[in-house]
C-alpha cells in the first residue's frame, strides 16, 4: 500500500467516523442530501425501546388520556445458527430512579375534525410541544375539532367513536387503535407485541425509541397491512404507484430525474384501497416501510418525536378532498398558464427571445409563454435578479412587445448563492443564510434561510422588482438541499426544516409574484415541494432523461403527485437532457399537451422547426388539440381546484369500484372524461385497459368496449378516448389564449348510440360557478 493510499484511507475513515452517528443509510456512508433512512435507528441495540402497552386513563368526553409505555431493550437471539433480535423487558438504570418513570404514561388524544376525519396525537415525552397550529405553514387554516357527528360507545375493553363513514376503536389492553368502515369491517389496526409468533419477533410493534447517543426520541407507528391491500400517494414518486412492497423515503432530495426512488416532492400522505387515508403531520424525515420488511405491516419510521396523524375515511375522491381541506387546495390558475410554454437551456438574449416568439407565430404553433432559463444574468447560473445589460438592451420593452404578441415571460432563479455571487457577503453578514454550528455557512454556498422573515422580505423585494417590470412567472428551481445539520432562524434544526424548505420557498416566491402582479396572479414553476405546497402552484416533474425510462418515470411521478393532493403538474416534453430523439419527442408531445400545463424544455434544440418539418407539424397538431380543448381544460381545472383532484388523474380515482383501475399506472384520465394512454415505446398501437362501459376514440370516432384492448394510435401518436356520454366543450382554434372565442364554444357530444344521455361541465373566465351542460 502506498503512502498516498494510506493517507486517503485514514482521511476516509475519519470522514466515516465523523458522520457515523446520524448519517448512515443501510450501512452505506451518507452523502450530503441523499435520502435519510430513519428505519436504521429502530434496530440499534444502543437504544431504549418503549412499546405501547395499555390505556392508562381516558376522558371519553374530551377524547384525551394517557397510554402506558413499557420499557424494553433489543438483544440478539441465536436460533439454529441464525441471529435475530428479541425484545426484553427492562427495568431502567436511570439515576436518580425517583426522578424518572420506568413505564411512562404519556398523552394520547383524539380530535374529530369532520365526519370523515380524525386527528390522532401521541407524545413520547411529558413535555408538551410548543408547535402552534396557527403558525404551521403545512395547514391552510387551523384544523377544526369538535365535530359532533361522532358518537361514543364504551365497554370494559374498548372505547369507540363512530360517524356515518367509519369507526375508530381504542382497545384498552393491549393498547391498540382499530379503524373500521361503516359496516364494521376492519380496515387496519396498530400492531402489538402479542401479534408476533412465539419463535421470533419479525417486526417491532408500535413503539418509540430513546437513543443511546443523545436521548433524543423518535416514534414508530406500526399498522397492519391486509392481503391484497394497496397503498398510494407519498408525493411525486417515480416507482410503482402501489407502494406495497416498497420502502419509501419521505425526504426531499434532488434525484437527478424521475428514474430512481428519490423524490423532489415527497408528501407525508397516503391512502389505501381499503377506504382510509393518513396524513402524517410532520416535516421530519419518515421512512415508510409498506410491507417491504414484513409483508403484514406498514411500519412508519419517523424521525419526529411525536405522532400527529389525520386519518380519513372514504373513497379516493373523498380522502383527497378531506386531506386538502387540511393542507389546502390548489388555487385556480390564469388561463394563459394552460397554454404552451417554450423553453430550452437557455435563451441568452433579448434578440433570441424575441426570435423564438416570432417563430412560434410564424409556424402557427399556439403558445403563451417564453421562458428564459439560467442565462438571462450577466453570468450564466449566477442569480443576481438583473437582466444582463449587454444582451438585454431594454428588457421592459422586450416584455411589452411579447405581451402585445400574446406572450408572458417566465424567468429562472434559485435560492443558493455561490461565493462569487455579489449577494454572498450580504446574506452571510445580514444573518439571512442558514448557519452551521459555529455560526458560519454549512456549505460553500449561502442558502437562503426562508424561516427568517428578514430573508423572506429581502428575497421578495428582489422578485417584486422583476414582476413590476412585466415578468409573469418565476421558475422556483432547486430547494431540495436545505442543510440537514443547519441552524435556522425558526429555532428548529435541519431535521425539521429540511423537508419544510420547499414549502417555505414555494410560498415566499408565489406570494411575491402574486402581490406584485398587475393582475394579482400568482404563478410559479417549482421543482421541489412538501405537504401544503399545492397552495402555491405550479410544479413540474424535474429533469427527466430523454429516454423511454424518463418518459414512464415522469408519467408515474405525475400520477403519484396527483394522488397526493396536487391539482396541477407539468413535465419537460421530450425529457431534459441530452438532446431528445425525434421519435421520442413525437410520442411525448400528446402526453405533454394532455397535462394540465405544457412546456417544452431541455437541451437544445427544443424548438421543433430546428429539428424537422415533420416534428414541427406534430408539435403544432398536439398544441392545436389542447387549444381547441381549452374550454374543457379550463372547466376541469376549476373543478380540480375546488375538490382537491388532479388534472392528470390515475384511473383508480375516477373508477374506485373497478379492481382493474387500481392496477393501471401507464394510462390516466385527463380530467374526468378523457382517457389518455401514451405510446411509451415506438410503434403504432398499444395494449390499454378500459374501465367498464364504452369509450369513443377522440381521433377516429371508433367505439371500444371496456376491458383490455389493443388500440391503434391516430395521427397524433397516442390513444385518446372519451367516456361514453360526455359533453366536451371545444373552442375555435386560437394562437393565444387571450384570443379564444368563448362566445363560439361548440358542445361536442361523444356517445355510442343516439339514446345515450350526455353531460359535461363548462367554466369560462369571469364565470361565478361551474355550469353543467348537456
Amino acid at each position: 500500500m502506498t503512502k498516498t493510499t494510506i493517507i486517503a484511507a485514514v482521511l476516509l475513515g475519519t470522514a466515516l467516523c465523523t458522520n457515523a452517528q446520524i448519517k448512515t443509510n443501510e450501512g452505506i456512508s451518507y452523502l450530503m442530501n441523499q435520502p435519510k433512512d430513519v428505519s436504521a435507528d429502530f434496530s440499534d441495540l444502543a437504544n431504549t425501546y418503549f412499546f405501547a402497552d395499555s390505556l392508562a386513563s381516558f376522558d371519553t368526553a374530551k377524547g384525551e388520556g394517557k397510554v402506558k409505555w413499557e420499557r424494553y431493550r433489543i438483544a440478539p437471539r441465536q436460533a439454529f445458527n441464525t441471529n435475530g433480535f428479541w425484545p426484553q423487558k427492562q427495568h431502567m438504570l436511570d439515576f436518580p430512579e425517583t426522578a424518572y418513570d420506568n413505564a411512562p404514561e404519556l398523552k394520547f388524544q383524539l380530535r374529530f375534525v369532520s365526519p370523515r376525519t380524525v386527528r390522532i396525537t401521541m407524545l413520547t415525552t411529558p413535555i408538551e410541544p410548543r408547535d402552534n397550529d396557527a403558525d404551521d405553514i403545512m395547514f391552510a387554516a387551523v384544523p377544526k375539532s369538535g365535530d359532533t357527528s361522532w358518537k361514543m360507545k364504551q365497554t370494559a375493553a374498548t372505547v369507540s367513536y363512530s360517524s356515518p363513514y367509519g369507526t375508530i376503536e381504542i382497545q384498552k389492553y393491549p393498547w391498540r387503535i382499530v379503524l373500521k368502515d361503516i359496516n364494521g369491517r376492519k380496515l387496519t389496526e396498530t400492531r402489538t407485541l402479542a401479534d408476533n409468533d412465539s419463535t421470533q419477533v419479525k417486526i417491532l410493534p408500535f413503539n418509540f425509541i430513546k437513543r443511546g447517543s443523545d436521548n433524543s426520541r423518535s416514534i414508530n407507528p406500526v399498522f397492519s397491512l391486509a392481503p391484497q391491500e394497496r397503498i398510494y400517494g407519498c408525493g411525486e414518486s417515480f416507482t410503482s404507484l402501489n407502494k406495497v412492497g416498497q420502502k419509501v423515503q419521505l425526504f426531499v432530495t434532488d434525484p437527478q430525474g424521475p428514474e430512481t426512488p428519490g423524490m423532489y416532492k415527497p408528501v407525508p400522505f397516503y391512502f389505501s384501497n381499503r377506504g382510509y387515508g393518513v396524513f402524517m403531520h410532520t416535516s421530519a424525515p419518515v421512512t415508510a416501510d409498506f410491507g417491504k420488511s414484513y409483508i403484514g405491516t406498514q411500519s412508519l419510521y419517523m424521525a419526529d418525536e411525536k405522532m400527529d396523524f389525520f386519518v380519513f375515511f372514504g373513497e379516493p375522491k373523498d380522502i383527497l378532498y378531506e386531506y386538502t381541506e387540511i393542507t389546502g387546495k390548489s388555487p385556480m390558475l390564469p388561463l394563459w398558464t394552460f397554454g404552451t410554454w417554450m423553453s430550452r437551456i437557455t435563451y441568452f438574449s433579448q434578440e433570441e427571445g424575441l426570435g423564438i416568439a416570432a417563430n412560434l407565430r410564424k409556424y402557427k404553433i399556439p403558445s403563451d409563454v417564453i421562458h428564459f432559463d439560467t442565462g438571462w444574468f450577466g453570468v450564466d447560473w449566477q442569480c443576481d435578479y438583473q437582466f444582463a445589460a449587454d444582451r438585454f438592451a431594454d428588457p421592459v420593452a422586450m416584455m411589452k412587445k411579447m405581451r402585445s404578441d400574446g406572450f408572458h415571460v417566465c424567468l429562472w432563479q434559485l435560492p443558493y448563492f455561490t461565493p462569487k455571487n455579489k449577494f454572498f457577503g450580504e446574506l452571510l453578514d445580514g444573518g439571512m443564510a442558514v448557519k452551521n454550528a459555529c455560526g458560519s455557512s454549512p456549505y460553500e454556498d449561502a442558502v437562503l434561510d426562508l424561516s427568517n422573515p428578514k430573508t423572506v422580505s429581502w428575497y421578495q423585494q428582489k422578485i417584486a422588482g422583476l414582476v413590476k417590470q412585466g415578468v409573469g412567472a418565476i421558475k422556483c428551481d432547486f430547494g431540495e438541499a436545505a442543510p440537514l445539520d443547519g441552524f435556522y432562524h425558526s429555532g428548529k434544526g435541519g431535521l425539521y426544516e429540511h423537508n419544510l424548505y420547499p414549502l417555505r420557498y414555494n410560498k415566499a416566491l408565489w406570494e411575491a409574484v402574486k402581490q406584485n402582479s398587475k393582475d394579482n396572479e400568482g404563478v410559479i414553476w417549482a421543482r421541489s415541494a412538501w405537504a401544503g405546497s399545492q397552495r402555491y402552484p405550479l410544479h413540474w416533474g424535474g429533469d427527466a432523461a430523454t429516454t423511454n425510462t424518463g418518459f414512464i418515470g415522469d408519467l408515474r411521478g405525475g400520477l403519484s403527485f396527483g394522488l397526493s393532493g396536487f391539482s396541477f403538474w407539468s413535465h419537460d416534453i421530450g425529457g431534459f437532457v441530452p438532446e431528445t430523439p425525434e421519435d421520442l419527442y413525437r410520442r411525448w408531445l400528446p402526453f405533454g399537451f394532455l397535462s394540465s400545463h405544457s412546456r417544452a424544455h431541455g437541451a437544445p434544440p427544443t424548438e421543433p422547426w430546428l429539428i424537422s418539418k415533420g416534428l414541427t407539424d406534430a408539435f403544432r397538431e398536439s398544441a392545436e388539440m389542447k387549444y381547441k380543448l381549452m374550454p374543457y381544460v379550463y372547466a376541469q381545472a376549476k373543478e380540480c381546484s375546488e375538490r382537491g383532484l388532479p388534472m392528470v388523474r390515475a384511473l383508480l380515482v375516477e373508477f374506485p369500484d373497478d379492481p382493474g383501475a387500481w392496477l393501471v399506472e401507464d394510462e390516466y384520465m385527463f380530467g374526468s372524461q378523457i382517457l389518455v394512454a401514451p405510446l411509451l415505446e415506438s410503434g403504432k398501437s398499444r395494449m390499454c385497459y378500459l374501465p367498464a362501459g364504452k369509450w369513443i376514440d377522440y381521433q377516429s370516432g371508433k367505439v371500444y368496449e371496456g376491458g383490455y384492448r389493443e388500440i391503434s394510435v391516430g395521427k397524433i401518436p397516442c390513444v385518446i378516448l372519451v367516456r361514453d356520454g360526455s359533453v366536451i366543450p371545444h373552442a375555435p382554434l386560437a394562437q393565444r389564449t387571450d384570443e379564444i372565442r368563448w362566445d363560439k364554444i361548440e358542445l361536442k357530444r361523444y356517445r355510442s348510440a343516439d339514446n345515450v344521455k350526455c353531460s359535461g361541465i363548462l367554466y369560462r373566465p369571469g364565470d361565478e360557478a361551474i355550469e353543467i351542460v348537456k
